[in-house]
Formats: C-alpha cells, sequence, structure tokens
C-alpha cells in the first residue's frame, strides 16, 4: 500500500527538478504541457505580455482562468500554482480591486512564481506554502476556487475537495482543468509514482470524481470532456480511458 508521504514526496521531488532544471514534466509518457505547448492551452490573447519564464512553466492540462469567468474585484485561489501562470492571467482579470492567492507545496516552485511576480511588478498576487489538502486559507474568503491538472496528483482528493469548499465563501465557486478517467486503474498501476507524478495514475473515474465533490458538499456539478485520452497519455493495454475534463461547482 503507497503512504500518502511517499506520493507527496514523489510529486514534490519531480516538480521541484522541473522548476530548478526546467525539464518537461511529462517525459514521453506524461500528460501536462511543456513550455512549448503553453500556446495551444491558452488564448494568445491571454499571454501577450507575459515573459518567457512565465509561460515555460505552464504545465496544465487546460485553462482554468477562461473556465472561472472571473470578474473585477473577485478573491481567487489557485491550488498548485506552480510557476504563477494562472495565478498571473486571474490577476489581470480581476484588477486592482481584486486578490488572487497561490498555494504551491514545491519550495523550487514558489521560487521561480516570486521571482516571476517581482519581475513583473505584479501586486494583487501571493504565494503561499502548503498542501492543497490543508490550504493556509482563511474560511470563507474566496471567491473562486481554480487548479490546472494538480487535484489528480492529491492522493486524498475529498480532502482537497473539502478545503476548497471551507475557503469558498457561500455562493463561490469551482473552476478547474483536470485529468479523469473512464474506469479504473489496477493496484500495479496505481503503485507505479512515477507514473502517478506524471498525472497519470493519480486520475480516479470521474462518476468518482463527482461524488467526491458532491460528498464535500458542492452543486452544480459540471465535467466536460475537453481532450481525448491520445491527445494526453499515449494507451497502453489494462488502461482506462483517461482524457483531460473542465469542472465547475457551485459552494450553495
Amino acid at each position: 500500500m503507497i503512504q500518502l508521504t511517499e506520493i507527496h514526496e514523489v510529486v514534490q521531488e519531480r516538480y521541484g527538478a522541473i522548476a530548478e532544471n526546467r525539464t518537461s514534466c511529462c517525459g514521453p509518457t506524461g500528460c501536462c504541457d511543456d513550455a512549448s505547448n503553453a500556446a495551444q492551452l491558452y488564448d494568445a490573447e491571454l499571454l501577450a505580455g507575459l515573459p518567457a519564464d512565465v509561460t515555460g512553466l505552464s504545465l496544465g492540462c487546460g485553462d482554468p482562468v477562461t473556465i472561472a469567468g472571473l470578474r473585477p474585484g473577485e478573491r481567487v485561489l489557485d491550488l498548485g500554482s506552480g510557476g504563477g501562470i494562472d495565478c498571473f492571467l486571474a490577476a489581470r482579470q480581476v484588477g486592482a480591486d481584486g486578490y488572487v492567492i497561490g498555494v504551491d507545496m514545491t519550495p523550487a516552485m514558489l521560487a521561480q512564481a516570486n521571482a516571476n511576480k517581482a519581475r513583473m511588478g505584479v501586486t494583487n498576487v501571493e504565494f503561499r506554502q502548503g498542501q492543497i489538502e490543508a490550504l493556509p486559507v482563511e474560511d470563507n474568503s474566496i471567491d473562486v476556487v481554480m487548479s490546472n491538472c494538480v487535484i489528480n496528483l492529491a492522493p486524498d482528493k475529498l480532502a482537497v475537495f473539502r478545503e476548497a469548499f471551507r475557503v469558498l465563501k457561500p455562493g463561490g465557486r469551482v473552476a478547474v482543468s483536470d485529468i479523469v478517467t473512464e474506469g479504473e486503474f489496477s493496484d500495479a498501476l496505481r503503485a507505479d509514482l512515477a507514473q502517478w507524478a506524471e498525472c497519470v495514475t493519480g486520475a480516479i473515474d470521474v462518476e468518482a470524481y463527482i461524488a467526491q465533490m458532491r460528498a464535500a458538499g458542492f452543486t452544480n456539478i459540471s465535467v466536460a470532456d475537453k481532450r481525448s485520452a491520445e491527445e494526453i497519455v499515449p494507451i497502453r493495454p489494462g488502461m482506462p480511458r483517461v482524457y483531460s475534463a473542465r469542472v465547475t461547482a457551485i459552494k450553495p
């Protein structure tokens, strides 16, 4: 049985190496996009003016900022903020009266994000170190929770959803791009920590994903298929269908 701490350690080690060495997060079997593919995830107008150091650490599987439909003055939380691309994009949309918090557990990623923040002169973004299963964020303080290809990496997804629910204001919303499956991985594949850290075997069946969000208290849950399995992960025998999804929900 894999221990939760083992997963955290492997994921943190992998993404720390990406931040320090600017290697791809994916390798030949991974899901998320490296620097050369950032433009495939976001509208070109969104990326305009962002330095290469920001777009070069775009390791997601979608565009949660557009999904969120952010409004001026909103407070936004990004789960697993990495190099900060989604935080910086959100900061533009919420404006000077809004505020964006990024939470990440990897010190090297936080260092890159803060360096990017200083270089860009952004004043309405803050980065905090922490795990998304235990967010360093106050209760009922956030309008929108975003995440981009990160919840699939968490070993305790129900804890993540409960934390997102806790920090959201009543009426707040979730806007997530994440990897889900149709069907489950075998225990043997689940035990492959390298595949887990590449955003593959940590993904769960979409119905289980929805059930856990519902158990945390969310309503109006929607999961839309964005990209087919073949675009994300080379399919091997015995693997369920894997795909990137756009997930939205509301805290009543």
